[in-house]
């Protein structure tokens, strides 16, 4: 199952969804793709002078360009996603903390989605720790269950 996450970038939450068996959709693969392609001039950019205008299916063009160009990489990820988990408040360390408003927009988006989602503070503690790898382990083998029981 395609498990979206946020943040995005992740590798925390990636490699539980991967142990899981489940595909993580994030943000470093779609990155890769845009650096290696011989279309982007500037790889620090990573993104083409088209990527703004595919981000206005996620974002008004009021919105600044840039909420628009990472809701064009973002918002397919949401797009593609079966399942959701989303990380509250976690530390510039976790993952990408990025712009307030594509974090807010994504997470509006993935919670519309009406798709199996588990939200999560990050922990604080060991105990939280423990607690928040249990909640998203307990959360995949429900998905697990569900997709057998479905397909």
């Amino acid at each position: 199952m395609k498990i979206a996450i946020f943040p995005p970038n992740s590798l925390i939450l990636a490699d539980l969804i991967e142990r899981r068996g489940h595909e993580p959709l994030v943000l470093q693969k779609e990155i890769r793709k845009r650096v290696t392609d011989v279309e982007i001039d500037s790889p620090p950019l990573n993104i083409t002078a088209e990527e703004p205008i595919k981000g206005l299916k996620y974002a008004a063009i009021e919105v600044p360009s840039g909420v628009r160009g990472r809701m064009a990489i973002f918002g397919p990820l949401i797009d593609a996603a079966e399942a959701a988990i989303i990380m509250e408040d976690a530390p510039f360390g976790f993952g990408c903390i990025g712009c307030a408003r594509t974090n807010e927009l994504s997470m509006f988006c993935l919670r519309k989605r009406g798709i199996p989602l588990l939200e999560l503070h990050y922990p604080t503690t060991k105990e939280e720790t423990m607690e928040v790898v249990n909640k998203i382990n307990t959360f995949l083998d429900q998905l697990e269950k569900s997709e057998e029981s479905n397909g």
